[in-house]
């Protein structure tokens, strides 16, 4: 084991160690390669430059991390916002399509009334249909016959 593994410190709680060692992650990673090249080639117009440039941010500061309990997202300036959410907290999901159907967004409406928005996340099909199966809300359950898109 490492130093910074935290299961090694002195005093580190054993539930801490225990949860990290059971939890296992499906995705690790940042927003799709073809969201910078997509925004790369806006930026040859004036009015593209905007776009450019937040997919700069996202390439060089969005993080993903989709485990079987839980849904992180690392971001926000250098990469010091981080929100994590459990399955069980989830209240509906809504996806639309970028990039040609390469990769999508992805907003996870919340129970408490927030939302989670996952930009140009690549195979976002998979991880939608992965977190209708595992809410627990039968709206959610319900809506899995096809309606996707931010619309209500």
């Amino acid at each position: 084991m490492s130093m910074s593994d935290p299961s090694t410190e002195p005093g580190a709680p054993a539930r801490t160690a225990k949860a990290a060692a059971t939890e296992e992650v499906l995705y690790e990673g940042g927003p799709h390669p073809m969201d910078l090249v997509f925004g790369l080639l806006a930026a040859l117009t004036v009015v593209g430059i905007p776009l450019a440039v937040g997919a700069i941010v996202r390439a060089l500061w969005l993080r993903f991390r989709i485990t079987d309990r839980t849904i992180a997202v690392k971001g926000g300036f250098l990469g010091r916002t981080s929100t994590t959410v459990s399955y069980g907290q989830i209240r509906d999901v809504r996806s639309v399509s970028r990039g040609f159907g390469l990769y999508g967004d992805m907003v996870l409406l919340l129970k408490g009334g927030g939302a989670l928005e996952m930009r140009s996340l690549a195979d976002y099909r998979r991880w939608r249909n992965l977190v209708e199966e595992r809410c627990p809300d039968p709206k959610a359950a319900s809506q899995r016959s096809g309606q996707a898109g931010f619309s209500g």
